[in-house]
């Protein structure tokens, strides 16, 4: 049931900074996981006057090697992409460091822990950013230039970069190469998500930086990809539903019988956010308010 071609090809050395291109550096924090892959993907932007992209979990060592690779140069902008606790948090330290200020969307925007407690644990609800960006809007420095690219879904304040000298879109964990993105209700919106798609399908970025994993080449194709997986999975939940299935842990079981059982239940969040994507589309109907243990009809 995949028709997305993952790339899994992915080594780094956790602390080491690598030159990526000429205005872009990237070092990999030691946090790999089921949700991190090999681990988190901070982005040093420009050189002398920089800017940082996702300083990642709450890790002492990762901080250091960040300092490191900076050395005497000087940050002038903290971008967090979103506040997942392995994106945001070490953003408060960096900033102390170095004085520079914290730019991103807002602070989590969803504080209701209702859906999903497993999912509220990875939020990081301190961040607040010093600057709020908007759809549109540009930072600066010496030799870059980066514009505000808002990609809600996977969570509610969901921000992407595009360096505009080089084409390239750093999308936090909007589209990446390696595994599609957990979209999880309450604050995770499967039709934000999917609007967020199609707006990069009219963009011409060249190449994407997710914070985890690869740098896909071929970003249109991918994203393409992306939103005909969706396509496939809203079309499997029907499915499952016109035959007797009810309830998301039996549509789970049914169409993700392969799945690593440390991801059932992020499958189970996204299942919920098709869900209630179709039921805005008028294609299923809840008994109650849509929620994980809840019952599902077709309309």
């Amino acid at each position: 049931m995949n028709d997305i071609e993952f790339n899994r090809n992915f080594t780094g050395n956790p602390g080491e900074s690598v030159k990526i291109s000429a205005n872009i550096r990237r070092i990999l924090c030691d946090n790999p996981g089921p949700f991190t892959f090999t681990g988190t993907s901070t982005f040093i932007i420009g050189q002398g006057e920089v800017a940082v992209i996702d300083p990642g979990p709450e890790d002492e060592t990762h901080l250091e090697a960040l300092m490191n690779a900076l050395g005497d140069e000087r940050v002038s902008h903290i971008l967090i992409t979103h506040t997942h606790a392995d994106h945001s948090p070490l953003a408060e330290r960096l900033k102390a460091v170095t004085g520079a200020r914290t730019y991103g969307h807002g602070p989590h925007g969803t504080r209701s822990r209702k859906a999903s407690p497993r999912a509220d644990l990875s939020v990081d609800w301190k961040f607040a950013p010093d600057v709020r960006l908007q759809h549109g809007d540009t930072i600066s420095g010496p030799g870059w230039m980066i514009e505000a690219v808002f990609t809600p879904g996977h969570t509610s304040n969901h921000m992407s970069y595009a360096l505009k000298e080089e084409k390239a879109l750093f999308c936090g964990d909007h589209v990446m190469a390696w595994s599609t993105s957990v979209i999880a209700p309450p604050d995770g919106k499967m039709g934000q998500y999917l609007d967020s798609l199609r707006l990069l399908l009219d963009r011409d970025d060249h190449v994407y930086y997710p914070t985890h994993g690869p740098s896909p080449r071929d970003p249109q194709r991918l994203v393409r990809g992306y939103l005909a997986h969706r396509r496939m999975r809203e079309e499997a939940i029907v499915n499952r539903l016109a035959k007797g299935d009810h309830d998301i842990a039996a549509i789970v079981k049914a169409n993700y019988p392969d799945l690593d059982p440390r991801l059932h239940g992020a499958a189970a969040l996204s299942t919920l956010a098709h869900l209630e994507h179709l039921i805005t589309q008028g294609r299923v109907a809840a008994e109650d308010a849509p929620t994980l243990d809840g019952r599902y009809r077709l309309c």
